[in-house]
């Protein structure tokens, strides 16, 4: 079964619009792992404007299955992530005015950048993951950079699987197959959703997580967070 982990950045985002602490961020990453999610993701930006540093800290405490952070590696995010040793780090390269993540990176240009930053992650005992575009150069390029895992940008997927092309998935595929065969676990996340998530396991071999946050938080408001999150279990097995 692949393992679901719930990012929790737009549970931040509503409480920091009213000030306060409603929704309690480390009550709501308590109910998605009663509720049945494997892990539980969280995306820092400089900025603090939805999940902040301080939060990172304090989950330490609440996450007793895999905790994944998700962040550009700047010298803030990487120090954090060093202290903290989640279970994962997956590096995104975000710039500092990005509204969500929009790129994976190119692991060609930035391979000895990245391999610095995996090798003290991995020193520290954290596993790795860089995000990545559907290309099987990039896949390639990843392993070149001593990374445990991939994490596949799924957002293309997920806008075109919504018009009706299912052939969208084929890069995916590839991408999934290549990383395999080069030792690479392989994760995915960006706009996957209840409508296109049992396509996307069906057809993607050894998928070993998908982080999902926005569609599953969406859904939540109309079905209810534990609904949803047993919808997703459901799907993905």
């Amino acid at each position: 079964m692949t393992k679901l982990s719930v990012n929790i950045n737009k549970i931040a985002t509503l409480r920091n619009a009213r000030g306060g602490n409603i929704p309690n961020v480390l009550e709501v990453a308590k109910d998605v792992q009663k509720f049945g999610a494997q892990g539980v993701t969280i995306h820092p930006r400089p900025d603090e404007r939805h999940i902040r540093y301080q939060d990172a800290f304090d989950l330490q405490s609440v996450v007793h299955t895999e905790y994944n952070i998700e962040g550009n590696p700047i010298d803030n995010f990487l120090e954090m992530v060093l202290q903290i040793k989640p279970t994962q780090v997956t590096l995104v390269p975000d710039a500092v005015d990005a509204i969500t993540s929009n790129a994976g990176w190119d692991t060609v240009k930035h391979k000895v950048f990245l391999s610095e930053v995996i090798s003290e992650c991995k020193r520290h005992g954290i596993r790795t993951s860089i995000f990545v575009d559907p290309d099987v150069r990039m896949i390639e390029g990843a392993v070149a950079t001593g990374t445990d895992r991939i994490e596949l940008y799924t957002e293309a997927f997920a806008h075109q699987y919504g018009l009706g092309n299912e052939k969208a998935i084929e890069p995916y595929r590839e991408c999934a197959v290549k990383a395999h065969e080069l030792g690479l676990g392989i994760n995915a996340g960006h706009d996957l959703s209840l409508e296109n998530i049992r396509f996307f396991k069906q057809n993607i071999p050894h998928l070993l997580e998908v982080s999902i946050g926005h569609a599953l938080i969406c859904e939540a408001i109309y079905k209810g967070l534990e609904n949803v999150i047993k919808e997703y279990l459901e799907k993905l097995q």
